[in-house]
């Protein structure tokens, strides 16, 4: 391959705007985004509760408190959690269908996020 030759232009204009986007506080934007994922899961109806009907004499409001954050993951503490979002066969061998709660709150977020993202871009322009 002798005689072969690359010509790149616009590098250091390139690699001026890739620093530019590298000063974006993408931590804030992070910070915010599981705050207010954490903040909807604990609200009445953003995590369902358990009643008298559903568990008689049991505690009730366990699965919402134990909804936490931990860096970038947002998510419940409590064993069960996983069967609520997702559903679970019954000792009778019927299904109680997931009341998928933490993916209405990511669909909820992920447009909160995006336009998030974009803002800060914005603002390093």
């Amino acid at each position: 391959m002798a005689g072969f030759k690359i010509a790149l232009e616009g590098v250091e204009e390139l690699e001026n705007r890739l620093n530019q986007l590298n000063s974006v506080r993408w931590e804030a934007v992070r910070k915010k985004q599981t705050a207010q994922m954490l903040n909807r899961a604990r609200q009445s109806g953003g995590t369902p509760v358990s009643t008298e009907k559903t568990r008689p004499k049991g505690p009730h409001g366990e699965l919402r408190q134990s909804s936490s954050s931990s860096g970038e993951e947002v998510g419940y503490t409590k064993e069960y959690g996983p069967h609520v979002e997702y559903g679970h066969r019954t000792v009778n061998g019927g299904f109680v269908p997931g009341q998928r709660f933490l993916q209405r709150n990511v669909e909820t977020q992920r447009k909160i996020y995006k336009k998030d993202l974009l803002d800060a871009i914005r603002k390093e322009q």
